[in-house]
């Protein structure tokens, strides 16, 4: 991740290696993780199974909110494209049950593995 985009607070990809390793407590036995992206200290992870939101709480960060969203929920999506002067991108995700959508910055370079990991979850 770049030091802009973290002062910025765009997410951008990150090793999965270290996140499985991370999660492997919160994680099923047969899950794994496809992607991830770091937010700082926050993450976004795409699993086999499920979109995990990470937020990492406090000045330690040892508070720990998991928000797991299974695929089958999830009802559209909406990535935005980061323009010449604009420099992130933006993740819409709507879930069934819920009338506001899930907001994520991005940074420039993660929107498209970011859309291309829901689509590979979302539709095969």
């Amino acid at each position: 991740m770049g030091l802009f985009d973290a002062l910025l607070g765009n997410a951008s990809e990150t090793d999965t290696a270290v996140v499985a390793e991370e999660l492997a407590p919160v994680l099923s036995s047969s899950e794994e993780v496809v992607s991830a992206y770091k937010l700082v200290r926050d993450l976004v992870v795409f699993t086999t199974g499920r979109m995990i939101l990470i937020d990492k709480q406090g000045i330690t960060g040892r508070k720990v909110n998991y928000h797991s969203v299974p695929y089958k929920s999830i009802t559209q999506f909406v990535v935005e494209t980061a323009g010449h002067f604009d420099t992130d991108s933006e993740l819409k995700i709507w879930v069934s049950g819920q009338s506001q959508a899930i907001e994520i910055e991005l940074s420039k370079n993660a929107a498209q593995g970011v859309q291309q990991a829901l689509a590979t979850q979302l539709f095969g």
